[in-house]
């Protein structure tokens, strides 16, 4: 069966041949007309039909209703000369991809009259091949009242979403704007203030103590370096990076301190977004950096969990433990991970017993290309 399936457009399944078939099935009732004169106007009726849809699709504005009107009067023609009630479900679905209500509600409502009408004159007719057709007709006439509502609502919905998506990036780039403001500001305003004031001194002493002048000159030089060593770094996390890298990098921290790094070797996490895992990254960094800095640690444990809802790494140490809120309030790198992790819906959760164990935790959001590649 999947084998089969294949022969079929992946996005949108079998419908082109749906609609190919639709689209055939004019010219059979017309050929069963007996008059030469009558197949010839049929078939003018039909290319005319299918010129004009396509017309009416690219049309804006007050031609909407033009084309929309021919097309009726086309299908009532084709209803009454040939008992081909089909144009009537292109119409339908012409109508529900209608963005605006009024357009669609008033073409909506001609439609729906005026092939209830024609339907029902030709009952009243008894015509014998219309009233074969009778449980299509019903489909047709149900199809008439339900389809352009559904599509419309639909249309609506992807509309609502693209908003919400594009609020969505908006607040994204605010946020991350205010993410690298509060990351310059916590890299470079510290420095530069300290480089201003130390050149500041360093020109009063100049001439005064010029031994002490030089040595405030070696901090500035020094405190410049520092500066631009911390914006490369941070420039580098912008451009993102993996996991993996971050593990290598975490593993020399613990080792250069002098704690034993135990946990997984490889990163059990597949199919995440750049975005996520970059996140992921610095969070493992900044936790790394506060179990070194202020744990007084020996080991480091580290664990990577990946289930189908969420993303989860643990970091624990056997150290001296925190007080969670005072922690997070006086900084050691806590409220960081925390406003990251925010930033895309995940949270952090801390642990004090026997040491300290961080457990970063980030929905699941698997990449739909590699997802799609996959299969």
């Amino acid at each position: 069966m999947k084998k089969i399936y294949k022969l079929f457009q992946r996005n949108t399944g079998i419908s082109p041949y749906v609609w190919s078939v639709f689209s055939i099935l004019p010219f059979y009732f017309v050929f069963q007309s007996s008059s030469t004169k009558a197949i010839v106007v049929g078939i003018l009726l039909t290319i005319l039909f299918f010129i004009c849809y396509r017309f009416a699709f690219i049309s804006k504005g007050w031609p909407v209703y033009a084309w929309a009107c021919i097309l009726i009067a086309i299908s009532i023609t084709m209803t009454s000369l040939y008992n081909y009630i089909y144009f009537a479900f292109f119409i339908a679905y012409f109508i529900g991809n209608i963005k605006e209500w009024i357009p669609f509600i008033s073409l909506y409502i001609i439609h729906l009259v005026s092939m209830t009408i024609s339907f029902n004159f030709n009952i009243v007719f008894q015509d014998d091949q219309f009233l074969k057709q009778l449980p299509f007709i019903i489909i047709i006439w149900i199809s008439i009242i339900l389809m352009p509502f559904s599509l419309y609502n639909r249309k609506k919905r992807e509309q609502l979403e693209e908003q919400l998506q594009d609020a969505n990036s908006v607040l994204v780039k605010q946020q991350e704007r205010q993410r690298i403001a509060r990351d310059l500001h916590d890299t470079l305003g510290q420095k530069l203030s300290l480089i201003g004031l130390k050149s500041d001194l360093a020109k009063k002493l100049i001439e005064k103590d010029p031994e002490e002048a030089h040595s405030q000159l070696d901090d500035v030089q020094q405190t410049a370096r520092t500066a631009l060593n911390e914006v490369r770094k941070m420039v580098s996390q912008m451009r993102g990076i993996r996991l993996e890298e971050e593990l290598v990098n975490v593993k020399q921290i613990l080792k250069a301190a002098q704690i034993e790094y135990i946990g997984d070797q490889k990163i059990n996490v597949a199919n995440v977004s750049l975005l996520i895992e970059n996140i992921l990254s610095m969070c493992l960094k900044e936790a790394v950096t506060n179990v070194v800095k202020h744990s007084n640690a020996t080991t480091c444990h580290i664990i990577f969990e990946q289930s189908s809802n969420e993303v989860i790494i643990s970091v624990k140490d056997n150290g001296r433990g925190i007080k969670v809120n005072e922690e997070i309030t006086k900084g050691h790198g806590l409220l960081g991970i925390k406003e990251r992790l925010e930033f895309v819906n995940g949270r952090l959760e801390i642990f004090s017993e026997e040491g300290t164990t961080l457990m970063i935790r980030v929905p699941n959001v698997i990449k739909t290309a590699e997802k799609e590649g996959a299969k």
